[in-house]
């Protein structure tokens, strides 16, 4: 099994790109984002890691959020991705899939 602290890392690194991802799809609530991240296998997150990040995101420029009325409830928080979130996805995606491409050959026995 994986050293603990090491998969943390690991998943804290990806949260980020995946949220931006999500949100390049469609505007979500924040309770939304939760419920599909936790949808992602291995991924392993909490309400309590996801919204600290929606604040930094917003904070960074990568998204803005608005209240938005609710025929369900309460009022909601709506996130949307910015034209800089959406450039740092695309970069963030690239650097992504170079690196998993990488690692996937060293694991496979190839590469340097």
């Amino acid at each position: 099994m994986a050293d603990a602290a090491w998969l943390t890392q690991v998943r804290k690194g990806l949260l980020e790109l995946c949220i931006l991802n999500l949100l390049a799809r469609e505007s979500m609530y924040g309770y939304q984002i939760v419920k599909l991240l936790t949808d992602i296998p291995g991924l392993v997150i909490s309400e309590g890691t996801v919204y600290p990040l929606l604040s930094r995101l917003k904070s960074d420029g990568l998204i803005t959020d608005t209240l938005v009325e609710s025929p369900h409830g309460p009022v909601r928080r709506t996130y949307v991705l910015t034209a800089v979130g959406r450039k740092q996805m695309r970069a963030m995606n690239e650097a992504w899939l170079q690196i998993d491409e990488a690692v996937r050959k060293l694991i496979a026995g190839e590469g340097p």
